[in-house]
């Protein structure tokens, strides 16, 4: 059965707990790069079961998905009230070729565009926080609940990452 969108908000507000969004995004990075260290270039490849992604996949995706929440976040900022685009995140796979992508550089790009996103953040009002567009699967989304949310998929694929380095 197929999460909902409620269920995958409500898991993504359980991983942050109530912790600063700002705070554990800007400590992800470099989780993720001592996680990487642990992974060999094959067990990077290896997928951990059928149709679920590998270290390399999910370090890919991660480097996308930076790339669009910190688009997402600049349009609530930019033209509050507008709505947000939603992606289909196993089209991108397909389309970007995640199983090719190397997880080394694609931390990098991760890295780059996070420490974009996190002084974006960081130099934002109390008022922008509230800034608000509606998505159309998720509803009204303010720049603080997208931000909530990215740190809550971190910790989801960080906790992915670790299940799959601690199998033989």
């Amino acid at each position: 059965m197929q999460e909902t969108s409620e269920q995958y908000m409500k898991r993504m507000d359980n991983y942050v707990g109530g912790r600063d969004p700002v705070k554990l995004q800007a400590a992800a990075p470099a989780t993720l790069a001592k996680l990487l260290k642990k992974a060999t270039p094959a067990k990077g490849r290896k997928r951990p079961a059928p149709g679920k992604w590998s270290i390399g996949e999910i370090m890919a995706h991660l480097a996308d998905t930076e790339f669009a929440m910190g688009w997402r976040i600049r349009v609530v900022l930019g033209e509050p009230g507008s709505t947000l685009q939603p992606f289909d995140q196993d089209a991108w796979a397909a389309a970007m070729r995640y199983e090719k992508r190397d997880p080394r550089k694609s931390l990098e790009q991760y890295r780059a565009l996070r420490e974009a996103n996190v002084a974006l953040l960081k130099s934002l009002t109390l008022d922008d926080w509230k800034k608000s567009a509606m998505h159309p699967e998720r509803g009204e989304l303010t720049v603080r609940k997208i931000a909530e949310m990215v740190a809550g998929h971190d910790l989801n694929h960080i906790e992915q990452i670790e299940r799959i380095l601690a199998t033989k």
